[in-house]
């Protein structure tokens, strides 16, 4: 697997996306020579051609992107693929023509970007086809054997066998053997017996107890022979982009890489907030009015919501919300999480929270300083008092100041129990290791998928 912004991607879909660069850039530069000859050189080298291109390609790559056509755990048939493909080509297609009206100098002239997206759509079609041929074929995917017989290896089972996208084959692991009974010895001749026979490319540690019955001079000889060895905690973290909190320990805390939270990164992470906060407000402030209007006219109440939430360090802040629910929405029940189809959320409320709009009065949050604009997501202290109870380590979250946004919400729906609370630490924690800039704005860009599709949202 290959990590950009500290989330790790398939190799396969990092070649997948490579490949459609390619193609897209290719596609728009035949498109100048094929219409303009022998004057495609001035068209490209003095008149921003070049740009114009890696523009379009830049465009291209992001819709695909929005439209799932790299979350290749969505793509689960060709006909959906193809659907997408086109709907991606013709939303390219209407951009392009509306940024011409708008800025004439950005079209080259003579139907360039109408031949470029006609040999592009042709081109991903053919290489999605080509692409979906090869991941299938044996030779480029992996065989993989899990040591191990316990609940983290059935789990690390599972999950290879639901990310096919992966190219990793389990071809056996320690549990279907006859369990935790199996004896070093016995695993060690299997493993090299494997080898032997060039049915394993790596091997998946996850034993729950290692003492005494980890085959250690059997995966020395066959990790000097070429097969990868790899910690099954390691290998989920990377495929989840979560952490195991059941599996965590002091020890692994304090050893492992990450969790870099020094002094010097967190006044820069504050100014970036400070940043993209105060940019969101300028674009967002002509709607604030016409929000608040809609919010006083549909029901009774205030227009803001302010609530106690914890923050850095356990602190308590009030954090501000356009309300959208009644105004005596917690009278008879006290705290509580909203659920599906929430009653007591008001008809505009639902619109709000839909699209995100109702976290706008955040912004003030983050610029005060309680708040980052990424970052987990701060619970009332009445959730959190009880969480951190029941969770283990459910206080590192608040080594960072909570965020409007996070990588728990672009990952994982509204947590409204206990089990969702835990499966929501998951991904903070992986967030808190992995911290940083770039993290930010990979997060940043999920959002923005997140609100136009209104997805996740209560």
């Amino acid at each position: 697997m290959i990590r950009l912004f500290n989330v790790y991607y398939p190799l396969r879909s990092v070649i997948l996306m490579g490949g459609e660069v390619l193609l897209a850039l290719a596609s728009f530069l035949l498109a100048v020579v094929l219409q303009w000859g022998p004057d495609s050189y001035l068209k490209l080298n003095y008149e921003d051609g070049y740009w114009k291109v890696a523009f379009a390609t830049g465009l291209t790559l992001t819709f695909l992107y929005y439209f799932d056509l790299y979350d290749l755990q969505r793509m689960r048939s060709r006909g959906e693929v193809v659907f997408r493909l086109l709907v991606v080509i013709g939303m390219l297609a209407l951009v392009l023509a509306g940024l011409g009206m708008v800025f004439p100098n950005f079209l080259f002239g003579n139907r360039v970007f109408v031949v470029g997206l006609s040999i592009l759509a042709l081109s991903l079609l053919g290489w999605r086809g080509v692409y979906g041929w090869l991941v299938r074929q044996p030779f480029l995917r992996e065989r993989v054997y899990v040591l191990g017989a316990g609940a983290r290896a059935e789990s690390m089972v599972n999950a290879l066998r639901r990310r096919q996208e992966l190219g990793m084959d389990v071809v056996g692991w320690a549990g279907a053997m006859g369990g935790e009974a199996v004896s070093r010895e016995s695993l060690g001749a299997y493993l090299i017996s494997l080898w032997q026979n060039r049915q394993v490319d790596r091997i998946i540690v996850a034993l729950s107890d290692r003492r005494g019955t980890m085959p250690v001079s059997e995966l020395l000889q066959l990790r000097v022979r070429g097969v990868k060895i790899e910690d099954a905690n390691a290998l989920l973290e990377k495929i989840t982009g979560k952490l195991d909190v059941d599996a965590l320990n002091p020890s692994w805390l304090i050893y492992s890489e990450g969790f870099r939270l020094n002094a010097s990164f967190l006044f820069l992470r504050r100014v970036f907030s400070m940043l993209i906060s105060l940019a969101l407000l300028l674009v967002v402030l002509p709607f604030i009015p016409l929000i608040a209007l809609a919010v006083k006219l549909s029901s009774q109440g205030p227009v803001l919501y302010r609530q106690r939430r914890v923050g850095l360090q356990g602190t308590i802040f009030d954090c501000f919300k356009f309300r959208t629910m009644r105004a005596d929405a917690e009278a008879d029940t006290g705290p509580t999480w909203a659920g599906d189809d929430d009653p007591r959320i008001t008809p505009v409320g639902r619109f709000l929270r839909r699209t995100r709009l109702d976290e706008i009065p955040q912004l003030w949050n983050v610029l005060r300083g309680d708040m980052s604009f990424v970052g987990p997501r701060p619970e009332r202290p009445e959730f959190v008092e009880w969480l951190s109870t029941e969770i283990p380590y459910y206080h590192l979250r608040h080594l960072i100041r909570p965020g409007i946004t996070g990588w728990a919400q672009v990952c994982y729906e509204y947590g409204a129990s206990l089990e969702q609370a835990k499966e929501k630490l998951r991904y903070d924690l992986y967030y808190i290791k992995n911290i940083s800039l770039s993290f930010d704005l990979y997060i940043i860009f999920q959002t923005v998928k997140i609100v136009l599709f209104g997805r996740g949202a209560k």
